[in-house]
């Protein structure tokens, strides 16, 4: 038996030993009949995605993705390889968030202002080839922060199998993995957007510094789990605990700062407290501004 054959067995034999996980999944998924997935190429849509082809027929599932500066590109030509690979018809949306005022605004309502929007475009492309049932891949741990979105898919109709299933990220990943989604390990990623301080506004150029700042942490081998928080001069940087220790030696130290001044920021700053998710909500609204 060759190694592909070997590699099959074992993610059937994963698959087999996660039931548990897959049948409640399945359970919300099979009497939906044909499904539109708010696809963004992460691992919590990809499992739902994956999922909603292998109950339903890739036939009966659209995946649709939000096209936009506040994510990166890579992210999209992912997003695509994945569709492609599953045999699901992808349909692409270019959002322009920055021309609403309320987003650019940036308060603590600025998701649910882009996902109102994203949703009423996927509902109307939903539609349009005769699907109603509109999911996602929100999972039972981001009922524990601060999701505007989520109340905007309320307001949709969005359903959440993850979360209907009982499902939070660990199991999320495990169910990746036993079907050999190559997002399975792949970093929790967030709109570029959520890296600027509440109340500044969000501009294409602060976009823009967050990202080239991300990618210098990553090429400095400080990934993958980080963020970069803009709070106008000042870079607040996030890493994992052992990458915390290796950003602060005075060898590496020096360039990460060198790095991202010469990305426009004043002062750069290593946060203690290293990488989570949800950070920009933890100041009380009050002291959201910097």
């Amino acid at each position: 038996m060759g190694a592909e054959s070997h590699e099959g067995a074992a993610s059937a034999a994963l698959i087999a030993t996660l039931g548990s996980l897959l049948d409640p999944v399945e359970a919300v998924l099979k009497p939906l009949g044909r499904v539109c997935v708010a696809f963004s190429g992460g691992v919590d849509s990809s499992v739902v995605l994956a999922l909603s082809s292998r109950v339903l027929g890739a036939g009966q599932v659209l995946a649709f993705t939000a096209v936009s500066e506040t994510y990166r590109d890579d992210e999209l030509v992912a997003a695509r390889a994945l569709a492609e690979s599953l045999g699901v018809r992808h349909l692409t949306w270019q959002t322009r968030e920055l021309d609403d005022q309320r987003f650019v605004a940036n308060g603590r309502e600025r998701c649910y202002y882009c996902k109102s929007t994203l949703l009423a475009a996927m509902e109307r492309a939903a539609i349009e080839v005769g699907i109603t049932a509109l999911i996602d891949g929100a999972n039972r741990d981001d009922l524990g922060d601060e999701r505007p979105g989520l109340r905007a898919c309320a307001e949709h109709g969005v359903r959440h199998p993850l979360i209907e299933a009982g499902l939070g990220k660990a199991a999320v990943r495990a169910l990746a993995r036993a079907l050999d989604l190559p997002t399975w390990s792949k970093p929790a990623e967030a709109c570029l957007a959520s890296r600027i301080a509440y109340d500044e506004p969000v501009t294409a150029d602060k976009l823009r510094q967050v990202a080239a700042a991300e990618d210098v942490l990553r090429g400095l081998g400080l990934g993958p789990e980080l963020r970069v928080r803009h709070h106008g001069d000042i870079a607040r940087i996030e890493l994992a605990a052992d990458a915390v220790e290796r950003a602060a030696a005075p060898a590496l130290r020096d360039l990460l700062v060198n790095r991202m001044r010469a990305l426009g920021f004043t002062y750069v700053t290593l946060d203690l407290q290293g990488f989570r998710s949800g950070s920009m909500n933890e100041a009380p609204p009050s002291e959201r501004s910097l």
